[in-house]
């Protein structure tokens, strides 16, 4: 079957609780031969590979993913690697085309659906609830949690938030999976709403306890 532009063949790198969003970085530690095999041919060719969520219910990969592009990578004395990569297109497993000694498989890109407008309101809204659920949990841990500046644009906005849920992979996949920017960008405020409330309630708990200590 020839490939067309928009189909390629890439290795793939299935990954308990990472799911990789355009724009994110991944830092990764990689000891297993087959994977040791995996980076050196990657290094000498394009440098990319693909990132699946492994579902630990099918005990197979997901079969949407996000190409990782490694940017720097320091070998180890004993061989293994530390590597540093930053997410590139999301991608969709067509088929394995080889299984070993690593997974290989045909993928097409995949791309969120045009917008028809900008929508301003959402991407107010998840840049002043983000804001809001960092200067909560900075006051819970009582230490400051530097905010980078935010993307503007909807979707890189929506690929950031994405990929700040850590903890979440399930959540995350979901939001990876979607094409409309729209529906990730609310979906993604109905979690930080829900995550602002319960942080909130955490907030009054302890200056309550404070103020009780104090007297």
């Amino acid at each position: 079957m020839p490939l067309s532009s928009a189909t390629v063949e890439l290795p793939l790198f299935p990954l308990p609780e990472s799911v990789l969003f355009p724009g994110q970085p991944l830092p990764l530690h990689i000891f297993e031969p087959r994977y040791r095999i995996m980076m050196n041919t990657a290094l000498d060719t394009d440098r990319r590979f693909g990132v699946l969520l492994w579902n630990p219910q099918t005990n197979e990969p997901c079969s949407v993913g996000g190409c990782a592009e490694i940017l720097e990578a320091k070998r180890l004395e004993n061989d293994c690697l530390n590597v540093m990569t930053r997410g590139q297109q999301r991608f969709r497993v067509l088929r394995y085309t080889r299984t070993k000694p690593y997974r290989v498989g045909l993928v097409e890109w995949i791309e969120d659906e045009p917008l028809a407008n900008n929508p301003t309101q959402l991407i107010t809204e998840a840049r002043k609830l983000l804001v809001d659920v960092v200067r909560l949990s900075s006051k819970l841990r009582d230490q400051d949690i530097p905010l980078p500046p935010l993307p503007t644009e909807a979707r890189e906005l929506s690929y950031w938030i994405g990929g700040s849920f850590y903890g979440a992979s399930e959540e995350q996949q979901l939001l990876l999976e979607m094409q409309d920017t729209e529906e990730r960008l609310q979906r993604e405020i109905e979690i930080l709403q829900t995550s602002l409330k319960h942080l909130a309630a955490r907030t009054v708990l302890k200056d309550t306890l404070k103020d009780s200590l104090e007297d």
